[in-house]
């Protein structure tokens, strides 16, 4: 709202920011009523401002809401269906036109039917499309529901997994259509419906008459109004996703896209059995965070863990630094860490397996999250304040989520389930025990090492240095002021000169990924938050199946940094003793060969060391010299990783960089950002000395 321009007040408007508007209501008592659509409603219509508009007014960026499968409501719209636990439920987006909405038919049947499915009814879900924008009716669907069961009787946990496997041999499918016969699954469940569309927040209502209709019941309602950050909208990036609703954005998403793209040659489960090369792959090239972070929580649903766990596995607590965290808490998100990496950034994720309902909020709590407890056992929560109007009476208790903080419902007569309860729940297996006997601390492993020095003496060290373009402003400007004061120097708040492509001089390769790193966080971290907050352990070595939970998954070497010294990158060779072996490989080769001859070689030297049981690789250019030049670590990394990832043998081993070349901070960021473990920058220690 604009401030009157007599009384202007302290609100400027030109700093005004917006996102996504996140709202969930949840009957703690499992009642499931019309009343809860309704509350989800006048949610989305007080989010409108959150959601993002062009410059069509009547056109938004998405809108959508999850429930649960309204069973009574099919049953009379929809002859013969069996009970509510023997069927799953699609709403789907097909193409306008009838004979390429038929192929897409033709394709889902012929898909369901060979899954041992079947297609009991199709229906076309009414829409009333005259409130939208033009943009959006020029894209707009066909919006259809089928209706599945299982020739054979399925258990419901065994349904629900065969389901999600069907929904993803459609995904392929789908991807392999001409545009004009593609479509999209919003969802395939046995529990719950997603009703969404490239939408305004008021608009849901008015679109989808199906919502308003009385026999319409749920015991929870999840309702998002979107406003993207990462990608345009479109009617399948509306939110909710198959699970989840988000508001706020994963800085992470680069590494954690590639991690997981990594992982799928490893991922294996009984529920799934030789069918799980269906999921492949399970993340989407262009997908958008919310998206990705969706098909990795559902993945870990589905595949048996709770919907706590698996969000706590994603959105950890800064549990590092806190020394009064519970002992039990503190070995789960210990072990976890040694499965994956956290899906970090300014987030509130709201999800459910449409039964219970979750939020998680970022771990520095940078994205609000309001909670009401109502007296007839109501859960109201959202992104602020006012999504209902409760009367003072009715409500029980009020509250916001803090930092890192997790709140459960659950609709099975569990209510509010307080976090110490969940986590008694989820820390049963010995994790402690597990860390204890398989994970190896590498600076305990420090005392007993000789560290490695390279070159023939310090009379190379100047033709070193010259040989990786070390200059005297490196080391009296740059590399001094690191050791000294233990911080990166910073001349400018800005460069002044041009960017690396543009630039008519030669640059070193590290320049050219200068804007990949941004300089500021999303608002600024105090240093008293990032104390608690942020930390630089990582783990080494092989990674296991992510969808299994064993001590040999912790069988990993911890490291306090991934920034190595010459004692530490020793330390690593003597881990063969206790079954980590590490294998050096040579960054070097001869004048007279190429650099993509000399690459390939290295690519095929690093896949014959993990076949061969290598689980640490130490990329190292210490025999550079005369006869023998150097590849850039940036490039040599990145081949590697992206050899042994198309292989399938990247979790195998961990890569660490033993190289000369590189020496600041940005240097290190790239080559991890790239695929690198850890970094022993040994002519830059050398130079220090």
């Amino acid at each position: 709202m604009q401030p009157d321009a007599a009384l202007p007040g302290l609100a400027d408007p030109q700093r005004g920011h917006a996102s996504c508007g996140v709202g969930a209501v949840v009957d703690l008592k499992g009642r499931a009523s019309h009343a809860l659509l309704e509350a989800g409603f006048e949610m989305l219509a007080r989010l409108a401002h959150r959601g993002a508009r062009g410059a069509e007014e009547a056109t938004g960026d998405g809108a959508g809401m999850l429930l649960q499968k309204p069973h009574a409501f099919f049953a009379r719209e929809v002859e013969g269906l069996p009970a509510p636990e023997a069927y799953g439920v699609g709403q789907l987006f097909l193409p306008r036109a009838a004979v390429e909405r038929e192929v897409a038919r033709a394709c889902i049947d012929k898909l369901a039917a060979a899954d041992g499915f079947e297609l009991l009814a199709w229906r076309a879900v009414p829409t009333d499309a005259r409130e939208l924008g033009d943009s959006a009716r020029a894209t707009e669907p066909a919006v259809w529901q089928c209706f599945v069961a299982p020739r054979a009787a399925l258990a419901p946990a065994e349904l629900d997994a065969r389901l999600y496997l069907l929904r993803a041999r459609l995904a392929g499918a789908a991807r392999a259509l001409p545009p004009a016969q593609a479509f999209y699954v919003c969802s395939l469940d046995r529990r719950r419906i997603v009703y969404k569309g490239l939408l305004t927040a008021t608009q849901l209502r008015a679109y989808y008459p199906d919502l308003s209709d009385a026999r319409v019941a749920s015991a929870l309602v999840l309702v998002h109004a979107r406003f993207s950050t990462n990608t345009l909208g479109a009617w399948p990036l509306a939110h909710p996703y198959r699970c989840a609703v988000h508001n706020g954005e994963f800085n992470t998403l680069r590494g954690n896209k590639n991690w997981m793209r990594a992982r799928e040659a490893a991922l294996a489960c009984a529920r799934f059995g030789p069918d799980i090369a269906a999921l492949r792959p399970l993340l989407d090239e262009g997908a958008s965070d919310s998206a990705s972070f969706d098909a990795v929580l559902e993945l870990l649903l589905e595949s048996g863990r709770s919907l706590p766990h698996a969000l706590r596995m994603m959105i950890p607590e800064a549990w590092r630094q806190d020394a009064s965290m519970a002992p039990a808490r503190r070995d789960f998100y210990d072990y976890h860490a040694t499965l994956m990496e956290p899906w970090d950034g300014p987030a509130l994720v709201v999800a459910s397996d449409g039964e219970q309902v979750a939020a998680v909020l970022d771990r520095n709590g940078l994205r609000p999250c309001r909670i009401w407890h109502t007296e007839d056992d109501w859960l109201v929560l959202g992104s602020e304040t006012g999504l209902l109007d409760i009367p003072p009476a009715r409500i029980r208790r009020k509250g916001r989520l803090g930092p890192g903080q997790l709140l459960l419902a659950d609709t099975r007569g569990g209510g509010l389930v307080a976090e110490e309860a969940v986590f008694a729940a989820l820390g049963a297996p010995p994790y402690a025990e597990w860390l204890a006997r398989g994970r190896i601390r590498l600076a305990e492993r420090v005392r007993a090492a000789d560290p490695v020095r390279g070159g023939e003496g310090e009379d190379a060290l100047p033709r070193s240095q010259r040989l990786f373009g070390y200059t005297l402003e490196t080391l009296q400007a740059l590399l001094a002021p690191m050791c000294e004061e233990g911080r990166d120097p910073l001349g400018a708040m800005g460069k002044d000169i041009p960017p690396a492509a543009l630039s008519a001089r030669a640059r070193p390769l590290w320049d050219y990924f200068s804007q990949l790193f941004a300089q500021v966080s999303n608002p600024p971290i105090d240093y008293l938050r990032e104390a608690l907050v942020c930390e630089l352990g990582s783990h080494l070595g092989r990674q296991r199946n992510l969808l299994e939970a064993t001590p040999e998954h912790c069988r990993r070497v911890f490291l306090d940094s991934p920034l190595l010294d010459a004692a530490e990158l020793a330390a690593l060779g003597t881990l063969a003793a206790e079954g980590i072996a590490a294998r050096s490989l040579d960054l070097c080769f001869a004048p007279e060969q190429s650099l993509e001859a000399a690459l390939d070689a290295l690519c095929a030297a690093a896949e014959q060391a993990v076949t061969a049981g290598a689980e640490i690789l130490v990329l190292s250019d210490r025999s550079a010299g005369p006869g023998r030049l150097p590849i850039p670590s940036l490039p040599a990394i990145g081949a590697v990783h992206h050899h042994l990832l198309r292989q399938g043998l990247r979790v195998g081993a961990g890569l660490v960089v033993d190289s000369g070349e590189p020496c600041l901070v940005h240097h290190f960021c790239t080559l991890i950002g790239y695929g690198a473990d850890a970094v022993h920058p040994w002519l830059a220690w050398r130079s220090v000395d």
